[in-house]
């Protein structure tokens, strides 16, 4: 009985028959690639999901604020609870994360800490506009790319290298996720005032930190790459795709472990900072 060929290997004959075939076998793309209609509805949304979590807990329909921030590090969370300007949600349904409420001044917002990496960070941002959201800020530690000055600093992404694998799901398949232009504008002019350094650019998002070789990263150097994070991509993607405000941030904060000494944020681990970040934007941007 001839034995079964191989997927992806060359097709070959039995010995003895009278001729070789030596051409490959077709290879379907990648699935990640695969039956993308990108206008067709989701069978499973974030509402579906948040109403059995509801009837599970027996919780009540209600809203998060209408701008809400992704803090992935935590570190921010940790200062305001410290602070005390911070209390938890109890109405907040998602099975994998707390939401905190946060008053400061005449500032509220939602906060959420520990959504790492770009699928995390969209399935939180999902389930936050499915309940009132209406603006989303997102601040991600990130290693150097570019070396425009010793860190900390943070970087308005204005795009990123997509190359992780949600916001294929989200869009087209396209080198970046843009951010809105309005959006991003808008923000840089809320931080006009501010007593730390921002500077606008290009990331590179990744699933993989510890993928990052020196080949790869030579490769973003050269393409103009300020620096590399893990979500900013997807949730640009997510943004186009639904139509929702979106701005991320990358913090500046390490050169991926290559010198002693590394991974220095700044006063309150880098959450002073931070929060006049979050200060200028939600105080200073017209969300209409």
């Amino acid at each position: 009985m001839p034995s079964r060929p191989v997927l992806g290997r060359p097709l070959a004959r039995e010995s003895g028959d009278p001729q070789v075939v030596d051409a490959p076998l077709f290879q379907p793309p990648p699935p990640i690639l695969e039956h993308k209609n990108h206008g067709e509805p989701s069978a499973f949304t974030p509402e579906s999901l948040l109403r059995e979590a509801r009837r599970q807990k027996g919780l009540p329909i209600a809203n998060v604020p209408s701008v809400c921030v992704l803090d992935p590090d935590g570190d921010i969370v940790r200062e305001q609870l410290r602070a005390g300007r911070a209390r938890r949600d109890p109405s907040w349904a998602c099975y994998h994360t707390d939401l905190y409420v946060v008053r400061d001044g005449d500032s509220e917002y939602g906060l959420i800490g520990g959504a790492v990496g770009a699928s995390f960070a969209v399935l939180v941002a999902e389930e936050l506009f499915a309940c009132g959201c209406e603006y989303l800020l997102s601040i991600t530690s990130a290693g150097q790319i570019a070396p425009l000055r010793a860190p900390p600093y943070f970087i308005l992404i204005d795009r990123a290298l997509r190359d992780e694998g949600t916001s294929y799901h989200y869009l087209p398949p396209a080198r970046y996720s843009e951010a809105d232009p309005k959006v991003a504008d808008a923000a840089h002019r809320a931080l006009a005032g501010v007593d730390f350094t921002v500077v606008r650019g290009g990331t590179w998002t990744t699933d993989a930190p510890f993928r990052e070789t020196t080949t790869a990263i030579a490769a973003r150097q050269a393409e103009g790459v300020l620096a590399v994070e893990m979500e900013a991509a997807a949730l640009y993607a997510f943004a186009v795709a639904r139509g929702w405000p979106v701005i991320c941030f990358a913090h500046v904060t390490n050169q991926m472990g290559q010198t002693d000494g590394d991974f220095e944020k700044g006063e309150a681990n880098g959450a002073r900072d931070a929060l006049g970040l979050i200060e200028a934007i939600v105080s200073g941007v017209d969300r209409r």
